[in-house]
């Protein structure tokens, strides 16, 4: 088995439902995989650049998992990028720490998927998120194979019984998708 990061950059954990579903079954079904909890970890925003270097040195896989928060990453995860891939390290003439290492975006939204369109946002979720992960990733030389998306699992939802059972259902299937773009790596 390669070696797995899972990097979850999900501000407050506690107030999620479908990516705290997902890193459960990330969990149960990679145990030997690493995981950087960056709400646990980084609460102040302080992010131990040395440490989270060495986790992508490790790494074969590196999972992006989040949601989006106003049509990109959240504020944690993209500081933790901003501190983490740095000159020298992620890119530059001698920043070659992440060359060929594989790039799996990871995430979801509280929109339904379909308003990630032409017809109602005016954007795809590849053209308004994947372009700004595909050319981070390019510039550090990572390979980007498929992103797993799930829309309509908005925390808003989860007082109605109903609502919250499809969060959970689509969470799930969520979780499948992305077991299965790892074990095909």
């Amino acid at each position: 088995m390669k070696n797995v990061l899972i990097v979850s950059g999900h501000t407050d954990l506690n107030d999620s439902v479908a990516n705290e579903i997902v890193l459960k079954r990330l969990k149960s079904q990679y145990p030997d995989a690493e995981f950087s909890i960056l709400s646990e970890q980084y609460p102040d925003f302080k992010v131990d650049v040395e440490a989270e270097q060495e986790k992508l040195r490790r790494a074969d896989i590196i999972v992006w998992q989040f949601p989006v928060f106003w049509y990109s990453m959240p504020s944690l995860m993209h500081r933790w990028v901003e501190d983490v891939f740095v000159h020298g390290f992620s890119h530059g003439s001698t920043g070659h720490a992440l060359q060929g290492k594989k790039l799996i975006a990871s995430f979801t939204t509280g929109g339904p998927e379909e308003y990630y369109s032409h017809e109602m946002l005016g954007y795809t979720i590849e053209e308004l998120l994947m372009s700004q992960i595909r050319s981070i990733a390019n510039l550090c030389g990572m390979q980007v194979p498929d992103f797993v998306f799930t829309g309509g699992v908005s925390y808003s939802m989860r007082s109605n019984p109903e609502e919250l059972d499809s969060i959970k259902k689509l969470a799930n299937a969520h979780a499948d998708r992305l077991i299965s773009e790892i074990d095909s790596l």
